[in-house]
């Protein structure tokens, strides 16, 4: 990589993007249908279909053997609210003015959603919602029920083209036991290095994947409806994470364990089954590709890039670059990030706070054993980077060499070269957005050692 083959990049591919520059559509001859299933809280390789030889995922197989398979799908932000923002606008989390947790998505932005609507589509929303209020009327129907995935299908309006967004609450947080016939074991347990092998661990890892086989199921069911239906071989099926998983170094965070997402898309129409694409794209290009997809134009507010053209070559490039952000979840941060296929840079703004998981994953038997062997002395220095203090202000990563980005780069003279080309893409990429760090500090809403919430938030 080079300077000027890389500002090239963000004057000729980013930029018209950003300012609404679309590329040429074609009219398709019959209206494609659309299902976007957003799985809560699920990293990207933890299925079957990525590689994982324990955690029961058939129906995710399935849909990956029977479409396309990516390989470095990333998300803008590894939060929920604001990562479904992004999703569905198509902007980067501080565009939308939904860029922290659990603000409302403003009814001035503008969704693909919408735009699907106005042209004829029934649109609904099933599952959980976290995008507030005003963006309910941007769907024919919302319903917060879980469960209704295969009821909305149903009672679609079979005279029009439909877009479904279904979203999960599965894996999220809380966990309870059981919750499938046949639960995984501690055994069936893979444990990143920057978490301690404990049977604490396992445990809360075992758990977790049993939320991911439940949410697998509603895949499957699903996908016999739009069969039932007759109309499996013009539905464009989209499955995709919002955030990595709840555990210390994942969610939250600007690691690949946080914003990198499995996505699988199928068609059956225009997608070759089995196919498998390398290229990077974003989860701020699925609204542009759908409108595409749906013969729509991409208006100028939409920041991402359609990656259409991977569905039929899927070793064609679409993005060099994907920039990821981090803001306040919880508790207090702010992050931004870079990544090439090879490279990952990283700038912690705030450096005096530690890299505290979410309050939830707080208060896990994870974090909790986790605190008892820091206490101990007996964490490994990649264990404790949660709890560093003060923390890098830039991390430099190999993601080839170094997939878990244990081993920082930064300041290394080898790699000055690459380092300074992705600090200059970063900075280019927060001016041409518009990116600014806050006048003010959001103080933390729980304790990051016990993840109560504190006595200034507690209801009256």
């Amino acid at each position: 990589m080079r300077l000027m083959p890389l500002l090239c990049f963000l004057m000729t591919v980013l930029l018209p993007c950003l300012t609404g520059e679309a590329s040429a559509q074609t009219e398709p001859t019959a209206k494609t249908n659309f299902i976007v299933f957003i799985a809560d809280d699920m990293a990207w390789d933890d299925c079957g279909a990525y590689g994982h030889p324990k955690i029961q995922t058939p129906n995710l197989n399935q849909l990956a053997a029977d479409g396309m398979k990516f390989n470095h799908a990333y998300l803008t932000c590894s939060s929920c609210s604001p990562s479904r923002a992004s999703i569905i606008t198509g902007r980067y989390p501080h565009s939308t003015g939904a860029h922290q947790l659990h603000l409302p998505l403003p009814a001035s932005q503008v969704t693909f959603v919408e735009k699907l609507k106005e042209a004829g589509y029934y649109t609904a929303s099933a599952g959980k919602w976290h995008l507030g209020t005003p963006t309910e009327s941007k769907f024919d129907l919302v319903t917060t029920k879980l469960n209704e995935w295969v009821a909305t299908l149903k009672q679609r309006p079979k005279d029009k083209p439909f877009f479904m967004w279904f979203a999960f609450s599965d894996p999220h947080r809380p966990y309870q036991r059981n919750i499938i016939e046949r639960p995984h074991t501690n055994e069936d347990v893979i444990v990143p290095p920057y978490l301690p092998d404990t049977p604490e661990v396992r445990g809360d890892l075992a758990l977790y994947y049993d939320e991911i086989t439940r949410l697998d199921s509603v895949v499957g069911d699903v996908r016999k409806e739009l069969s039932a239906q007759k109309v499996a071989s013009n539905t464009v099926v989209v499955f995709l994470s919002d955030n990595g998983r709840p555990f210390p170094r994942c969610k939250t965070t600007m690691y690949d364990s946080g914003i990198r997402t499995p996505w699988i898309v199928t068609w059956p129409e225009q997608i070759k089954a089995g196919s498998v694409c390398n290229s990077l794209v974003s989860s701020v290009d699925l609204a542009p590709t759908v409108l595409e997809l749906a013969g729509l134009p991409v208006g100028e507010t939409f920041q991402g890039k359609s990656f259409q053209p991977l569905l039929k070559k899927p070793e064609a490039t679409t993005r060099g670059l994907i920039f990821a952000e981090h803001n306040w979840h919880d508790f207090e941060d702010f992050g931004r990030a870079v990544r090439s296929p090879r490279f990952k840079y990283i700038r912690n703004f705030y450096t005096d706070l530690p890299g505290t998981p979410p309050a939830d994953a707080v208060r896990s038997d994870t974090y909790t054993k986790m605190l008892e062997l820091r206490d101990a002395g007996k964490l490994t220095e990649d264990q404790q980077s949660c709890f560093q203090i003060p923390r890098q202000e830039v991390e430099l990563y190999d993601v080839e060499a170094d997939p878990h980005e244990l081993n920082n780069l930064a300041g290394n003279p080898q790699y000055q070269e690459v380092q300074q080309e992705l600090r200059t893409a970063l900075e280019q990429w927060q001016e041409v957005t518009h990116d600014r760090l806050p006048r003010a500090r959001r103080p933390d809403e729980f304790d990051r050692e016990t993840g109560q919430q504190l006595p200034a938030f507690r209801k009256k």
